[in-house]
């Protein structure tokens, strides 16, 4: 069992910057894939950004890409997102989800792989 608690959303103008910490419980973080997804009011949840259980490996969303950069750090159970260059149609709730990957050498984008998941965070980014 996996417990996810995701901060550092807000409101920001265009053109600015956060940083979202997914804080993670429970056992065998390191063992997790984490991805970071977003929910538009009306919309589906969609892909973020992933990173493997190592930290070697990331992908990313082509709307996010070169703007946004998923980070992870295995000993304080947490993963980030700094976000940069933020545009209005990044407004949403952020949530992260994690995947057991027991070491194995595939990693999804998919939202349905994913076994746990935080509560949400808020990001508005104004015009």
């Amino acid at each position: 069992q996996v417990q996810l608690v995701e901060s550092g959303g807000g409101l920001v103008q265009a053109g600015g910057s956060l940083r979202l910490s997914c804080a993670a419980s429970g056992r065998s973080f390191s063992s997790y894939d984490m991805g970071w997804f977003r929910q538009a009011p009306g919309k589906e949840r969609e892909f973020v950004a992933v990173i493997r259980w190592s930290g070697g490996n990331r992908l990313y969303a082509d709307s996010v890409k070169g703007r946004f950069t998923i980070s992870r750090d295995n000993a304080k159970n947490t993963v980030y997102l700094q976000m940069s260059s933020l545009k209005p149609e990044d407004t949403a709730v952020y949530y992260c989800g994690a995947r057991y990957s027991g070491g194995s050498g595939y990693y999804t984008n998919l939202v349905r792989e994913y076994d746990y998941w935080g509560q949400g965070t808020q990001v508005t980014v104004s015009s």
